[in-house]
Parts: structure tokens; sequence; C-alpha cells
């Protein structure tokens, strides 16, 4: 910043000093505005927005000390000087209170001291903006960063859903229904728009253990036996440890009662825990009967409870090796008669009261082979 594009304002109701003054910075090349009194001397910083204010103490209309105080509401990095008749110690001290910078006592007999004073304080108001510049350009770089971050995560999420997809190739798009479909029943329940934009990108991942089954298990042709069954249910704890470690099957289940809470080994990100949660519990039942924790009624987490509902659903409406799809009515059926079981009865009713959006849902994202809802 150049001496011409340095805007000061000298407030002093001595006309001689007062010009004196302005004599002085104009010479060194400043720009400068007076003012006669501090209510005068207000007004004139409020139009100008000088760049330093120089203010005596003793003034009509308002004191220097009341136009420091002022100021420094109005814009705390503006720097002031008094430049004052008064050599009493409280006063120096009171002005420093209110927001002066220095001390500059009259009569001046060398202005140099003034430049000096003037000097240090206009260097301290660059340092002080070009901090508060850089400040400002790290949050948004840090910002930027992790939204990039965010993005990278959502993006290797979705892959990883879509991996799941492939690994069970018979489900189609039957990972996208659950996530709308849940996003459309959690929006019914209450559930915040951030929280239902997450659930709508977590749902798709709760059957990604599957890619930990062995083919000869997910994709028999039949039913599976008891020992089959069990490697079955381990996709929950699969697709868990996934998307991060579980460190041991106690810490999983303490971490189920509270996300939150410093469990070892644990991401505390609100969506990798999302999807975590729903990977670990959509096979929770109501009535305290799911795997694999046993788990009963509301200790289920909300969104789990939705996922289960819209898991079952969308997977009797589809096809798999085992299986043709079931009808609308047969499906619906199931469900009813799981309410309060199986399910969330509160769940259910929602879902029921919602059918026509579902229906549109799965005719948007429908396998080649599916029809309807």
């Amino acid at each position: 910043m150049t001496a011409a594009s340095v805007r000061i304002l000298t407030i002093d109701d001595e006309d001689m000093i007062r010009e004196t003054i302005a004599v002085y910075l104009e010479n060194r090349g400043f720009t400068v505005f007076e003012a006669a009194n501090g209510r005068e001397g207000l007004e004139r910083f409020l139009v100008e927005r000088p760049d330093l204010v120089l203010v005596d103490l003793r003034m009509p209309e308002m004191d220097g000390l009341d136009v420091l105080a002022r100021i420094r509401d109005i814009s705390p990095d503006t720097p002031t000087i008094v430049v004052s008749g008064t050599g009493i110690l409280k006063d120096a001290i009171e002005a420093i209170k209110r927001g002066a910078w220095d001390y500059v006592t009259k009569p001046i007999q060398d202005m140099a001291v003034l430049g000096l004073a003037m000097d240090k304080a206009l260097e301290r108001a660059r340092l002080l903006r070009e901090n508060k510049a850089y400040q400002e350009n790290l949050e948004a770089l840090v910002h930027e960063r992790t939204a990039e971050v965010e993005n990278t995560r959502r993006q290797i999420m979705q892959r990883l859903s879509r991996a799941a997809e492939f690994k069970d190739n018979e489900t189609g798009r039957h990972v996208v229904r659950v996530g709308e479909i849940s996003a459309l029943i959690g929006r019914a329940v209450g559930l915040s728009p951030i929280e239902c934009d997450m659930l709508r990108e977590c749902a798709p991942l709760h059957d990604l253990g599957k890619i930990g089954i062995p083919d000869a298990i997910l994709l028999k042709p039949g039913p599976l036996t008891s020992e089959e069954w069990e490697v079955m249910k381990r996709h929950c704890l699969f697709g868990c440890e996934i998307l991060g470690p579980l460190g041991s099957l106690k810490d999983a289940k303490a971490w189920c009662s509270d996300p939150l809470a410093p469990t070892r080994g644990m991401d505390h990100n609100p969506l990798l825990n999302l999807a975590r949660t729903l990977a670990l519990l959509h096979h929770e039942r109501w009535d305290g009967q799911g795997y694999p924790f046993g788990l009963h009624g509301e200790d289920i987490p909300l969104e789990a409870r939705i996922v289960a509902v819209v898991d079952v659903y969308d997977a009797l409406r589809s096809s798999r090796a085992y299986k043709e799809a079931f009808s609308v009515e047969a499906s619906l059926e199931i469900l009813r008669r799981g309410a309060g079981t199986q399910f969330d009865p509160q769940i259910v009713e929602v879902f029921f009261a919602h059918l026509e959006a579902i229906r549109d849902i799965r005719n948007k994202w429908k396998d080649e082979e599916e029809k309807g809802a």
C-alpha cells in the first residue's frame, strides 16, 4: 500500500494542531480528512472509512474515548492513535481499553514521533489483513479438500454397492431401489433431508458383505442347509468389516448401542457409520429373534428398521436363483404378517401408506424381467 493510497482521518477540536498534522501528513503523501469534534469525526469515519484515525481525547460533542469505542465496535481492524494534550496515565490506559493502538502526547515536539507511531500502526494493520486473508484462504482450502474427500468417499461407497450387485447378479437394481425407497420412508417418518440423503446413499450397501459369501452358497438354486445358513448370516459382519475394522464382536455390539462412543478401530464419519450400521443390523428383528446380535424393538436403529422392511419387500418382488418373484399381494401380506414380530409395525404402516410412490420407484428402477410394483 503506497502513501498516496493510505487515507487518514485526524479528529481534533484545535484548528491549528489539526491543520499542522494535516500538512505533515499531506507532505508525506497521505490522503487526509479532518474533523473538528468527536461527533463530526465519527460521521466522517462512517463515510470515508479511512485506513487510520488520529483522535484527541478532550473534545466537544463527543469525546475521544467514545469515538474510540465506537470505531472499535464498527471496525476493530482499523488502527487508531490518540494524539492528546493530557498526559495522565489513567487516560492513556482507558484509551487503550477503548481500542487505541498507540498514544502520542501534545504538544508534538518532533512530528517524526507521530510518523513512527503511524508507520507501526499501519504495518500492524497490514499484517493483520494478510493474516486474516491467509486464514480465510486456508479455511476455504480446507473446506474444498474436505469436500473432495467426502466426494471420493461417496464414489467409493457407490462402487462398493455396485460390487455387491455384480456378486449377486440376480439382484439387478435391488440395491438402488432399496436406497430410494428407504429415503422415501425415512422422510415419511420424520428424518431430516440430510438424513434421508445419507440413507439413500448408504442403504445400497446393506448387502455388501455378500462379497464374502462363497458363490456355491450365495447362488445355490435351492434351500440352504443349516451349516450353509450360518455362513450366509455372516454377510452382516463381513459388510461391516469391509466398511471399517470391527475389532472384536464385543466391540461391534458396543458400537451398535452407541455409534459415537470411542470404540477401538471404529470410524466416526457419519456416512460410514450409517453404512456400517445398515450392513450389520438389517437382519435384526423387532421381536429380538434376528441376527447377528438379537437386538429388540427400538434398540435397533431406526434406519436399520426401515431398510429391513424395504429390503424384504423388494427381495420378495425380485427373482432369485432359488425362487421366482412373489406377487404384489403376496409380498404385502408377508409384510403385514411380520408387523410387530419381524418388522417395526410403525414402519410397515408407513410403507403401506406410500405404496403408490413405492410402485413408481420400482418401475423407474425395475430389472429387465420385472413388471409392475
